[in-house]
This record gives C-alpha cells, structure tokens and sequence, in this order.
C-alpha cells in the first residue's frame, strides 16, 4: 500500500512539475501586463529633492536678487528696488496657478498654434495630488511639485527684468507690465523651449529634420529672455535723471555680496533640480554650477587688472552672476572642463560689453540686466552646442554632429531675442498708454522709496 501510494505521488509531482511551465507562462505575462498597465508612481526621493530645489529657487529671489539688486542702487531706492522684485515674484505665482502653467505646459494643444503655447487646466483644473508629470527617464514626480518648481522660474525671469529699470519704474508700472510680459512673452518661450510639441523642442521646427535645441535650466527662456526685455524697457524708459554725467555707485556692496552668495547657493536647484531627477546627470549639473561660476568669478576680477583697474568685490559679484547665467543652458550638456570654459568665456565678454558696449548703446541699463543676463545667456546658449560634444567631455552621442548643434542653438538664441523685443514692446506700449511707465521728476529726485512707498530703507 505504501508503495502504491508513495508512487501515486511521485507521479503527481512529476505531472505538477511538468504543468508547471505551462502555467507559469501566461502568469508571468498577466504579471508584466499588470506591472504595465499601473501607473508610473513618483520616487520619493525625487520628490523630496524636486521640493528642496523649488525652495532653493525661491531663495534666489527673495532675498538673494532683491539684496543683490537692492545693494547696486542707491539708497534712496534701496526699498522700492526689493519691493518690486517681492511682489513681481508674488503676482507672477498667482498668474501661473490660474493661466501661465496651461499656456506653457497644459494638457491640450491642437494645430501649428501648438508650438507656441497649449490651454487646458486652467486653474490648475486637471491638477490633483495623484497626477504626475514626466521627467527624461521612466520616472515621474508628482505634478504638484513640478507646477512649483516652475513657476518659481516664471518668477524669478519676471524679477530679472528689474535690473534694467531700476530707479525709474512706477509700481503701478511694474504690476501692470509684468502681467501682459508673462502672458505674451514668457509663458509661450517657455511651451517652445520645454514643453514636448513646442518648437524648439524635440520634432518641433514645423517638423523639419533638425535637433531640439539645447536649453538645461533656462538661458533662453530665463536669462536672454529677461535681459533683452530688459534692454527693450530701459529705451522706452529712458536714461535716469543724471546718468551717465553724475556718479552713482552701489550703496552698499556688502549687501549685494550677501545677495550674490546667496544666488549661488540657489542656483543649485536652478541648474540640478532641472534634471527633475536626483540622479547622475543632477551631479553632473552640480559640479558644472561649481566650477564654471568660480572660473567665471576669478575671470572677472583678472579682466579688471589686465584692463588697468583693480581686481572688485563688484567685478567679482559680475562674475560669479555671468558665469551662472553661462552655464546654466549647459548645466548638464557639458563636462565640467567645458563648463569652466564657458565661465571664463562669458565672463571675459560681459565685462568687455558693461565697462566699454553698454556706453555705445545709449541705454541706461541700471544694473546691466543685458549686459550679464542677456549676453551672458546669448553666450552660454550657442556655447552649448560646443561643449556638449563628447570631444570635449560632453554627453552628446556617436552621432552628435557640432555644426548642426550650434545651428539650432542659433536660432533658438534668435526665437528668443525677437519674441521677447517684440513682446516687450506690446506689453510696454499697453502700459505707458494706461497707467504710464516712468514716475515724475519730484519722485526721483526724492527717491522712490520715501515717495512710492512711505519709506526709507535707513533711518
């Protein structure tokens, strides 16, 4: 009996074993099927330092660009200069809740009008705590965290814009501007650049066959786009009472240091937190963050010498800003070799175009938003197209080829230089026409802290 049933089992098993594959087939497919079907769901740690750069980029503006900005001014409008950069960053976060983040990356879009901007969940309508958004991997990170992050980037171009009408520009003004620039200008850059359809992106161009441009974290949509807004505002502005024939030097350089560390520290979350991802390629857009800003801080400070002067905090500060608006494109396009590169390269250039171009220009560019931001940013765009061959340290691929690159980085310098000069100019006649851009004679003279505001940044 023993044996008959210790048989019986033997069979059994050798029967079950050889089911077994049979079996395991269609449920390791219905498993794979499943895994497939389920939604992508974000990677705590991406998150966490997808909210950590969104804070970091918030630092930049307040308080790091408005002591840096508020410190290169005089006195006299050392408040109304952070007051402006405040609320412009404040009222550029409820446009981008209620229209800018549809306008730049909304669901819907339809037709060539596409490239340029989409709609759909305005209000932030299609926006919950379980939708995501993509990065440039299979991850995803929850999408109220990339609605924040960048929004922060909307407002901190719109500030940016400040450093060329400085000391002269009505609150009112700014308000009034900021609003009509945001709509018109930045949030169709930023669809074109970044958002997937967009012109500049990957099969945009109307779909010709021609690379995506090359933008990491923002020289066209941030910085060439506020510094040739800016430079198109300060003509319709004007030269400020007294420029260029009277002396007005930064009040305080110690605050405008205290700014520029503080805009270095946030630049890491500029540049490495747009990989949206805390993975090797946000490493490689830390180390370049380092390196290029120091190499571009150092550069500054030896052009001053080697055009007789003496090595300046303010030099200094200049550079360390041109070599993080340079390689902010390139962030994570380049090895570091090539983003030191770029650093000194914008940092030579800018110092050339503020101490000896912006005097030919005829504009008052208080604060040189143009001559740092929109060149240094003209210069890091096309550089990258240089830099990000493998040649050189780059990560472009075996069939990268560098005079297509710079071609499309070109013209994507281009796009950005007409569409924001011409934005600037709709947005800035609509405002001189209804509430006027300039504040009157008295208020300058008196400055526009006392006279704007009721208050003076020392007593």
């Amino acid at each position: 009996m023993k044996s008959i049933l210790f048989k019986g089992a033997a069979l059994a098993t050798g029967m079950a074993m050889l089911a077994a594959p049979a079996f395991a087939a269609p449920v390791a497919e219905a498993a794979a099927a499943a895994a497939e079907a389920a939604p992508a769901v974000p990677n705590p740690g991406n998150n966490a330092w997808m909210m950590t750069s969104t804070i970091l980029v918030l630092m930049m503006i307040l308080p790091g660009l408005a002591l840096f900005y508020g410190g290169l001014t005089r006195s006299k409008n050392m408040l109304s200069t952070m007051t402006q950069i405040g609320a412009t960053a404040c009222l550029a976060m409820l446009i981008w809740v209620m229209w800018g983040y549809s306008l730049a990356f909304g669901p819907e879009s339809t037709g060539a009008l596409s490239q340029f901007f989409s709609t759909g969940s305005y209000f932030l309508s299609s926006v919950t705590s379980d939708t995501t958004a993509a990065t440039f991997s299979d991850e995803v990170i929850s999408e109220y965290v990339f609605v924040s992050f960048q929004m922060t980037f909307a407002a901190i171009t719109a500030a940016l814009i400040l450093g060329a009408t400085a000391e002269r520009m009505k609150f009112s003004a700014t308000m009034m501007f900021v609003t009509i620039w945001l709509t018109i200008v930045y949030f169709p850059i930023a669809h074109m650049v970044w958002a997937g359809g967009g012109f500049l992106f990957e099969g945009g161009m109307f779909g010709l066959d021609v690379p995506a441009a090359l933008d990491f974290a923002g020289g066209t949509v941030v910085h060439i786009n506020a510094g040739v807004s800016g430079l198109v505002l300060a003509y319709m502005l004007g030269k400020r009472k007294g420029y260029p024939t009277e002396p007005m030097p930064p009040h305080s350089l110690t605050l405008t240091m205290v700014g520029t560390g503080l805009l270095w520290v946030g630049w890491f979350g500029f540049n490495a937190g747009s990989e949206l991802e805390a993975d090797g390629t946000a490493g490689l857009a830390m180390i370049n963050t380092f390196v290029a800003t120091a190499a571009g801080g150092l550069a500054w400070m030896v052009a001053e010498k080697l055009a007789g002067h003496k090595g300046s905090a303010l030099g200094f500060c200049s550079g360390v800003i041109a070599g993080l608006v340079a390689v902010t494109p390139a962030a994570g396009n380049s090895g570091p070799f090539g983003a030191i590169l770029l650093g000194i390269v914008a940092s030579v250039i800018c110092f050339f175009v503020v101490s000896k171009v912006k005097a030919k220009l005829g504009v008052d560019d208080s604060l040189d938003a143009f001559g740092i931001h929109g060149v240094g940013g003209i210069i890091g765009a096309i550089g990258t197209g240089i830099v990000y061959s493998p040649a050189l340290g780059g990560p472009g691929g075996d069939d990268f080829v560098m005079g297509t690159q710079v071609t499309t980085q070109i013209i994507a310098v281009l796009v950005a230089i007409a569409w924001a000069a011409v934005g600037t100019l709709i947005a800035g006649f609509i405002t001189k026409a209804t509430v006027g851009l300039r504040v009157d004679e008295e208020t300058e003279v008196n400055g526009l802290d006392i006279s704007e505001h009721g208050e003076r940044a020392y007593n």
